[in-house]
């Protein structure tokens, strides 16, 4: 075995014939980083001249001229391999050392233990609890991770989209029929439309204090990705005019029914369900004329950017204007990209991140909720991890836990 460093292509197809792949581990994302000042390096190990494990990795910073190192979702390597994992990280300390650092950080991408819809642990699932150990025993040390660590996933495995869609909740299979019967569209995003996702996303963020990004990586993402077919940016948007007019045909289709002659009338109980129906179409009609003051005649309701890569796409951020939520547009959203899924050979769909799967009181409790609604399960990683290089780690830990001690007082 042969610790050494890698051109970026050879990497690139490492990356995507392997596993663990994830579009977090791409030259892209290394590109991004560099903008913000990370140096980025590809490393691995060769046998016979064939690559068995690598990994991209980030360095910034500059604590007494020493650098953080950083594989997001790495490293790309058989975590059961005992004697690989020891000398792939024996030689990355090396290296490292070398190039001036004095920690490595990580966050692979490998499902900790098996669980169900609900977060259970299933019994006689998978568990991979003795790779931490084996990561332990090298001298890494458990770490909250900068990505997530719980996601939701709905696996497609060939399942046709009547199948998924019958093992969705009952209460979401019924919004999502409601609004495909409306007058809502979902249209994807060219470049120069994404401020209109940076507005929902700016808009959600603040209701729900937490950081947006700029609208420079959403444009990044998309000029590095959309070449090779790798996100989408879509919306969904309301015609108003359109939905004007389907709402003024129901109100008359009501009304013709309520004014049929008596012998041709309904029973009272189903009188008293039109007069109810026209009631709410009257009131949805005055509703949306006044927002047509406001808008126009295109009201933006949801949006979501998605990552295309590998086995799996994955909805990464989205965004809704709370005033319109009632639309339910998000549903119509994730069905959109769910057939794409499908129709494209795909084997999951991941809903990506949760932060709370337990508690129904908790405040990101719903988050979990809605993306439970469409089936699928709880994934949980094994989290992040970081191994110290040289005594700066120590140094750098003793100065941060001063430091905060001082903010306390």
């Amino acid at each position: 075995m042969k610790f050494c460093q890698l051109k970026e292509q050879e990497f690139r197809e490492f990356l995507n014939n392997h596993p663990q792949k994830t579009f977090l581990q791409t030259p892209e994302i290394a590109q991004i980083r560099e903008k913000s000042g990370w140096k980025k390096y590809y490393v691995g190990v060769k046998e016979n001249d064939t690559i068995i494990c690598a990994t991209m990795m980030l360095s910034a910073g500059n604590f007494f001229r020493k650098k953080v190192f950083y594989a997001p979702r790495g490293v790309l390597i058989d975590y059961e391999n005992e004697t690989l994992l020891i000398f792939f990280f024996k030689e990355l300390k090396k290296f490292i050392k070398k190039n001036q650092g004095y920690v490595f950080k990580m966050d692979p991408y490998l499902e900790l233990i098996e669980r169900d819809i609900d977060g259970n642990i299933v019994e006689n699932g998978f568990n991979h609890t003795n790779v931490v150990t084996r990561l332990q025993n090298i001298g890494f040390f458990k770490i909250t991770s900068e990505q997530t660590s719980l996601m939701f996933v709905l696996d497609i495995n060939e399942k046709s989209l009547e199948e998924l869609k019958k093992d969705f909740r009952p209460s979401t299979k019924n919004v999502l029929n409601k609004v495909l019967k409306s007058n809502i569209k979902v249209h994807e995003l060219e470049y120069d439309e994404l401020p209109i996702f940076k507005n929902l996303t700016e808009e959600t963020s603040e209701r729900k204090n937490f950081g947006d990004k700029p609208l420079s990586y959403y444009q990044e993402m998309y000029q590095l990705f959309k070449p090779l077919n790798l996100i989408q940016y879509l919306i969904a948007e309301l015609p108003i005019d359109e939905y004007i007019r389907t709402l003024e045909d129901t109100k008359k289709s009501i009304i013709d029914k309520l004014n049929l002659p008596l012998e041709e009338r309904a029973n009272e109980k189903k009188i008293k369900e039109y007069e109810i129906s026209l009631a709410a179409t009257e009131k949805k009609l005055k509703e949306i004329k006044e927002i047509q003051k406001e808008v126009g005649n295109n009201l933006i309701l949801s949006g979501g950017m998605f990552i295309l890569y590998g086995d799996e796409i994955i909805y990464l951020y989205s965004g809704n204007y709370k005033k319109y939520m009632n639309f339910n547009a998000q549903y119509l959203i994730q069905w959109e990209m769910i057939q794409y899924a499908v129709n494209h050979n795909y084997k999951r769909y991941n809903f990506y991140g949760i932060t709370e799967f337990q508690d129904k009181h908790h405040k990101d409790y719903g988050m979990y909720d809605f993306k439970k609604g469409f089936n699928g399960r709880v994934i949980e990683l094994i989290g992040g991890f970081e191994l110290p290089i040289t005594v700066h780690y120590k140094l750098h830990h003793i100065l941060s836990f001063l430091r905060n001690k001082g903010r306390k007082k």
